[in-house]
């Protein structure tokens, strides 16, 4: 017989779930026929696989230790997961983490040979002993610092909630525990988190505006279209924004991302006339070779503030925060060396 005992970054999810991460070699078939048979008990009962799980419930396994360790896979999975040393973490709680992320990193993985956020994630709680467990060795192959571990099927992996595009930079939630997992991805998805933007877009806007309008996304050429009237396959988006800084062809704005579609914010605003600095794909050719001397290659699209709603627990130390992102560096620059015709003073204060 063996005995595991659900600890607290374990809890909230089904029994079932459960045991396949814990027997992940295992056919459904087989761990259902293990509960009907009572070889597998919740609580010294016998269970459906439907239940809830609590910290503290004890699972028993009334199984050969060969067949466990034909189901576990040994419990194992090896694998080495790089440490980045300059990842950027705005704050950090036993549920969940606020990561700057750099444009040019994928948020997740879209090959299995890439290198993600995700990947970088994992390896800073293997490389600081948090919220992780695993038979850890840390060394170094070439430049690059790796953690290789002998990982435990029954803790979740780390994961995150939201994701940017590999060129967008900025704020990204990251799960550490299920709790954070699931009810940061719930935020999302429900939208009770306000996101806010920053970008440099072509033209003066010196208004605040709330615009509507349909996206419909290409799978093909991975590109979007926007409509003003609706279109078969298409969903409603809403884009608001506001003018921190603007001068005759160039504004710095902040855009409240209402809806969070597929290149929402890059197409809309190219809609309307006012793409995104650096932006090849919906933008001005032209006059994005104009800040080539910047560096600037890819669009100036920046997630930035996170405001937090009332949060349930155990997430409700953030209630009610806000946290922001610094931009990067080429972003920096150009807000700091622009000579703004209106809101220098506001367009300064984004940089502190």
């Amino acid at each position: 017989m063996k005995e595991t005992i659900i600890k607290e970054n374990e809890s909230g999810q089904r029994l079932d779930k459960y045991l396949k991460k814990y027997l992940p070699q295992a056919p459904g078939s087989f761990i259902y026929k293990m509960l009907r048979k009572k070889n597998i008990t919740l609580n010294g009962k016998k269970a459906a696989g439907q239940e809830k799980l609590n910290t503290g419930d004890s699972i028993k396994f009334f199984l050969a230790e060969e067949t466990i360790d034909k189901f576990t896979g040994n419990a194992a999975a090896s694998e080495s997961y790089p440490v980045k040393k300059d990842l950027e973490i705005i704050y950090e709680d036993d549920n969940i983490l606020l990561i700057n992320k750099p444009a040019g990193m994928l948020s997740q993985k879209s090959k299995k040979e890439d290198v993600s956020l995700v990947e970088y994630v994992i390896g800073y709680l293997l490389s600081n002993r948090r919220g992780v467990r695993g038979k850890e060795d840390q060394r170094y192959q070439g430049r690059r610092r790796t953690c290789d571990l002998r990982w435990n099927h029954k803790l979740p992996y780390p994961g995150i909630c939201n994701r940017l595009d590999r060129n967008t930079s900025g704020m990204v939630v990251a799960g550490k525990s299920l709790a954070g997992l699931q009810i940061m991805g719930e935020a999302f998805k429900e939208r009770t988190l306000a996101k806010y933007y920053l970008c440099l877009v072509k033209g003066c806007i010196k208004e605040t505006s709330h615009i509507r309008g349909y996206l419909k996304k290409d799978e093909k050429t991975n590109k979007v279209m926007i409509s003003r009237k609706m279109l078969e396959g298409a969903a409603a988006i809403e884009t608001e924004y506001e003018p921190v800084a603007y001068q005759k062809e160039l504004t710095l704005l902040k855009v409240h991302l209402i809806t969070g579609r597929t290149h929402q914010i890059r197409a809309h605003l190219a809609s309307i006339g006012h793409p995104l600095m650096g932006d090849y794909k919906y933008g001005n050719i032209s006059w994005n070779h104009q800040y080539e001397t910047y560096g600037v290659k890819t669009q100036m699209l920046h997630s930035y503030e996170l405001h937090f709603p009332q949060m349930p627990k155990p997430l409700e130390n953030l209630s009610k925060n806000v946290f922001q992102a610094r931009v990067p560096g080429k972003f920096y620059r150009l807000i700091k060396e622009t000579a703004w015709e209106h809101g220098t003073r506001e367009a300064l204060e984004v940089l502190h």
